[in-house]
């Protein structure tokens, strides 16, 4: 099997859905756009999981009807080609 670094990874995931586990317990989804070598992220059509902690920890889905910026040091992990959790 061939090598891949972590970066080449996620060039290879530009203009797909990806799903990023935030640190904490957000989630987001999106259509990645691009990103840089601290691995911050733009993304498109992106829906933000947080939970609810007044009301349990239920999860609230978010639609973000804009281009976001996700902070590199915030990622604790991406999943290419992914539509998100599967309840979603």
């Amino acid at each position: 099997a061939t090598k891949l670094l972590p970066l080449e990874v996620i060039d290879k995931s530009i203009g797909t859905r990806v799903w990023i586990l935030m640190r904490g317990r957000t989630e987001i989804v999106g259509t990645l756009r691009g990103f840089d070598d601290f691995v911050n992220l733009v993304l498109d059509d992106a829906v933000e999981y947080a939970p609810d902690m007044r009301n349990g920890g239920q999860m609230v889905v978010t639609k973000l009807n804009s281009e976001i910026l996700l902070n590199g040091n915030q990622i604790a992990a991406i999943i290419p080609d992914s539509n998100g959790p599967p309840d979603s």
